[in-house]
């Protein structure tokens, strides 16, 4: 991770304010990212841009050498993304952007809740030290994290290894969901996105102040691996 040169993220009184330094990292950086950061702003560039991927009229925006060059000395990412680490979903790729504009984390499952410091703390860097202003979890089709629980909790037995914490995590998003009409795997998946999203929009002390501030927006969504499209979550 490139770290900037000062820190741009004020804890005050308890509340956290993100300096809006945007438009000088841009031009140190060379980022491809949007001169609107707003949440709302970036949020339709990722829309856009998944448009752009489904229609299979891809840009691909800032993925040549020099583009890497550009940001050798630092970078201005303007969401981060926690997607699953499933090898059929690059959230660059699927929302067609380029080297730089995202910040993505990745791990089996997509989760929050008991994935530990690296995913939270990789999170709140994004925000306090980058300035990210969007965040998205990011879940898909036919997850085989969720397939697993699904499965672990049905058979009640235990799997080898940290296989079995991972999938431990995840049960209660079955649980959440189970008997609910509709298929059970998708409304699982749903779920743990959704549970994800929450556990973010609560997280002290640097995440949820900057969601209540309006500085940050907390989104879902869900890949479908058939057509290509990210359906947002409500």
């Amino acid at each position: 991770m490139g770290i900037p040169s000062r820190r741009r993220f004020l804890f005050s009184g308890g509340a956290a304010l993100v300096a809006p330094s945007f438009a000088s990292l841009v031009a140190q950086t060379g980022s491809h990212a949007t001169s609107d950061r707003s949440p709302d702003a970036v949020l339709h560039r990722l829309i856009e841009g998944n448009r752009h991927f489904v229609a299979g009229s891809l840009t691909h925006p800032g993925r040549t050498p020099n583009d890497f060059k550009a940001l050798s000395q630092g970078q201005n990412p303007m969401a981060a993304i926690l997607g699953c680490a499933d090898s059929r979903v690059p959230p660059e790729i699927l929302f067609d952007q380029g080297v730089g504009d995202l910040f993505v984390i990745r791990v089996a499952g997509n989760y929050v809740n008991g994935a530990g410091a690296s995913v939270k703390g990789s999170l709140e860097y994004a925000v306090a030290e980058l300035g990210v202003t969007l965040l998205m979890v990011l879940g898909h089709s036919q997850c085989g994290a969720v397939k697993a629980a699904i499965q672990h909790l049905n058979d009640k037995d235990a799997l080898p290894g940290a296989i079995n914490d991972l999938v431990n995590t995840i049960k209660p998003a079955v649980l959440e969901s189970k008997d609910k009409p509709g298929d059970a795997l998708e409304n699982a998946i749903r779920a743990n996105v959704k549970r994800s999203v929450e556990r973010l929009q609560t997280l002290e002390p640097v995440v949820a102040p900057a969601v209540h501030a309006g500085k940050v927006k907390v989104v879902g969504g869900v890949y479908d691996l058939a057509s290509g499209k990210v359906q947002l979550l409500s």
